[in-house]
């Protein structure tokens, strides 16, 4: 392999664990694996959160479900053993056999959709199911209204489908103090209530992701308790006789995202995780050759860095194909991004082009053919990707290509 990803099993065990603490026992943590455990790799990741106490694990659709399954099994880890798997995007009719088939856990906010599933199950078995309410991002679940009784209306009706979980998703949870995350608690607590008034009781109520774990102010707004960030959530699924649930992704895999603040919100800003998590994904590529350039020397494509001094450049067999971004390229004019030969920076020059990049390794004479270079990793993490390519850390891990191993 020339560039390749290495996978910290350590590293991605210790996130999950620090991500349970931080909710507390009476909280559990759905991890999501969507994406490809974005960019990490399915079957290198569900095994390794199954051995890490990982009861739930989240992906994208029923396809991924499988995969994850699949995983499971090859890692010896018995049906009986394994975590639940719910599908997080919404289940289309031809959805429906594989859910069956794989024992999934689809999220549902449609009569049809569960029409489908029942159908499938043909009566054989009871298919578990999880709502989501929309409760103010206007992208996915049932609106609250009438909308939302007619689904509990048909549930209430019926025995082939069965309201496992009630689930919301919130839009800034990374804004300590936001009002929005307020507006949609609300909306989402006088859901469950009214699911709970239909004769529904679920056994799970999850919201929030990684940010909502890491910011201590999501929790509330108006009354701030370090050690309490999770106390409406559990309050409200204790009264309902469910147990509480959030679902973190990205914390699982080493990042998350800055910690704003809504204007007027004057309280702190402190990360409960963020510092002490580990960035699981390294990306590595091999140099294959070195070349020497004198002043004036153009470098890469349309010759965007022209060199002011004698210089010495490494090719690494690594380019936008693999994910590199081709913001990160360095001109005269703009500094660009880098890599890493061990403690040492080494400037990208000239435009990443499809499969090879230039780097200046003028000031570490010691590097040669063969060598290791760190695209992504220690020294250079996705959060620097992306701030070069005016984006998030997601994108970045979810677009790299290169070939994973497990270390």
């Amino acid at each position: 392999m020339k560039n390749w990803i290495e996978i910290s099993a350590q590293r991605l065990a210790a996130n999950y664990r620090l991500l349970a603490q931080a909710v507390g026992p009476e909280t559990s943590v759905l991890a999501v694996i969507k994406a490809d455990a974005y960019g990490h790799g399915v079957d290198l990741c569900a095994p390794v959160l199954a051995a890490a106490g990982a009861t739930w694990l989240g992906v994208t659709d029923a396809a991924e479900g499988g995969a994850a399954r699949s995983a499971l099994a090859d890692a010896k880890i018995s049906k009986e053993q394994q975590p639940r798997v719910l599908v997080m995007s919404e289940a289309l009719e031809d959805d429906a056999e594989a859910v069956i088939e794989h024992n999934l856990t689809p999220v549902v906010s449609s009569i049809a959709q569960m029409e489908s599933l029942a159908a499938q199950a043909r009566g054989a078995k009871t298919v578990d199911v999880h709502l989501e309410i929309d409760s103010g991002m206007s992208r996915q679940g049932v609106p609250i209204g009438s909308a939302l009784q007619e689904v509990l209306g048909w549930l209430k009706a019926q025995s082939a489908v069965r309201l496992d979980g009630v689930m919301t998703h919130f839009s800034s949870a990374e804004i300590a103090g936001s009002h929005q995350t307020t507006m949609q608690r609300s909306g989402f607590e006088d859901a469950v209530q009214q699911i709970v008034a239909a004769g529904l009781r679920p056994a799970w109520v999850h919201a929030g992701n990684t940010s909502l774990i890491d910011n201590r102010a999501a929790a509330d707004a108006d009354a701030i308790q370090a050690d309490e960030s999770f106390c409406w959530l559990r309050k409200m699924a204790h009264n309902v006789g469910a147990r509480a649930m959030v679902r973190s992704g990205l914390g699982l895999y080493g990042y998350s995202l800055p910690i704003g603040r809504e204007q007027g919100y004057a309280g702190p800003l402190e990360p409960r995780v963020q510092p002490h998590l580990q960035p699981v994904m390294t990306w590595k590529a091999c140099v294959t050759g070195i070349r020497e350039i004198e002043p004036g020397a153009r470098v890469g494509y349309n010759g965007t860095f022209i060199a002011d001094r004698c210089m010495r450049l490494a090719l690494l067999p690594v380019g936008y194909a693999d994910g590199l971004r081709r913001e990160l390229s360095g001109t005269s004019e703009h500094a660009g991004g880098w890599v890493m030969f061990g403690e040492s920076r080494a400037a990208i020059v000239g435009r990443v082009s499809m499969n090879l990049t230039t780097v200046d390794v003028t000031d570490i004479p010691s590097v040669a053919v063969g060598d290791e270079a760190v695209v992504l990793g220690a020294g250079v993490t996705a959060e620097d990707h992306a701030r070069l390519a005016r984006t998030i850390s997601y994108e970045i891990l979810c677009g790299v290509k290169a070939k994973r191993v497990l270390r």
